[in-house]
């Protein structure tokens, strides 16, 4: 019986452990420091458990020595240590941590320890990835790709009009990270929160939309001239998120204050728990709009995908976590059955794109856990 452990009990974690419990054949185990969350997890998943400190490299090489597959669920800071401990223990692995760095700089040690490892595959970037990529080779040559996400919270409070429905410092790192975006075949950095604009989404309303760095592997593996990804959040937000990065409170810079050196954003974080946190009572969504522009003339063929997701009240389940653990508890029933032929190293989501087969699964699975991408065709000029 296949053995998969997943690192991080949050509210993405747990969507892939309970996904992945319900259906049998599989031991899950699930690995977090809370020991009573992990309690309460147990009995209402039916899944192992393993408390441990899991910022500890050493700690997560030991945990997963065994598994035949370990899923990383932790905050972005800890994801490349988390990554390489996993690969330490000769255990295959996924990944949907927000990582600022480049993870194939451990390809090489996935391939001499002889394991597999995804990165990046949850809903942006993940599933964002894979039909970028699925619609940029469909449309062959590419001329512009375009991916706008978000997950917001139905009901608007000033002065935020937002709630975290992940880690809130995974949050802060898109709002100061650089942007990289390709533009007219060149790469190119822009300041996070830039090129912002207003967008209408079709029972939604107008939106705002500004730069952050999504494309990540894309820019490196797709051959388009012109490629960018943008947040959504309510209009207004990105303009009170700049006024705090430009008075310095998103700094990671020590400043003293009466004595005592405190880290601006650390203080910021804990201002921010409480208006951000997303409770039990609140309703969120996930939207998304994938464009893929490509093509000869005097016509450019267009592609469109579209997102829309809502929590499900019945699973308690948030949109964010339903629409980033579902694609990875779907990918790991793939890899443990052995459906898909993936050779050892690390490799982003898109390396998945040309793989027919495993994209109809994919978007099947997810239609059947009610997470609905749909397509649209069309010419435009």
């Amino acid at each position: 019986m296949p053995k998969i452990i997943v690192l991080g009990a949050g509210r993405v974690g747990k969507v892939i452990a309970r996904d992945l419990a319900e259906e049998p054949g599989y031991t899950v185990t699930v690995a977090d420091r809370r020991a009573s969350y992990l309690e309460k997890l147990s009995d209402q998943l039916g899944c192992e458990t393993i408390c441990a400190d899991l910022s500890q490299p050493r700690t997560i090489t030991q945990t997963v020595e065994g598994f035949d597959l370990a899923v990383g669920a932790l905050p972005g800071a800890m994801g490349l240590a988390t990554m390489e401990a996993i690969i330490e223990a000769g255990v295959s692995a996924i990944d949907i941590s927000f990582m600022p760095e480049d993870p194939t700089v451990l390809d090489k040690k996935a391939k001499e320890k002889g394991v597999t490892v995804v990165f990046d595959f949850g809903v942006a970037p993940g599933m964002s990835n894979i039909l970028a990529a699925w619609g940029a080779r469909r449309l062959a040559p590419a001329r512009h790709l375009s991916i706008m996400v978000g997950g917001l919270p139905y009901v608007r409070h000033q002065p935020w009009e937002y709630v975290a429905p992940f880690s809130p410092a995974d949050i802060i790192e898109e709002y100061v990270r650089p942007a990289r975006l390709v533009i007219n075949g060149e790469f190119v950095v822009r300041p996070a929160m830039s090129g912002i604009e207003l967008i209408d989404f079709p029972g939604i309303g107008t939106l705002e939309a500004f730069h952050t760095d999504g494309l990540r592997s894309l820019v490196n593996t797709l051959d388009c001239p012109i490629m960018e990804e943008k947040t959504l959040r309510y209009p207004g937000y990105a303009d009170r998120i700049n006024l705090l990065r430009q008075a310095g409170f998103l700094s990671t810079e020590p400043v003293e204050v009466e004595g005592v050196m405190v880290k601006p954003r650390e203080l910021t974080l804990k201002l921010l728990e409480e208006p951000w946190t997303l409770t039990e009572e609140m309703d969120e969504f996930t939207v998304m709009r994938i464009t893929v522009v490509g093509g000869k003339e005097p016509n450019y063929p267009r592609i469109t995908w579209n997102l829309f997701d809502q929590t499900d009240r019945k699973r308690h389940e948030t949109s964010m976590a339903r629409t980033t653990g579902f694609p990875t508890a779907i990918l790991a029933r793939q890899l443990l059955g052995k459906k898909l032929d993936v050779p050892a190293g690390v490799h982003p989501p898109e390396y998945f794109a040309d793989n027919q087969a495993f994209v109809d699964t994919l978007l099947s699975e997810l239609n059947n856990r009610g997470v609905h991408y749909a397509l649209a065709e069309y010419l435009c000029r």
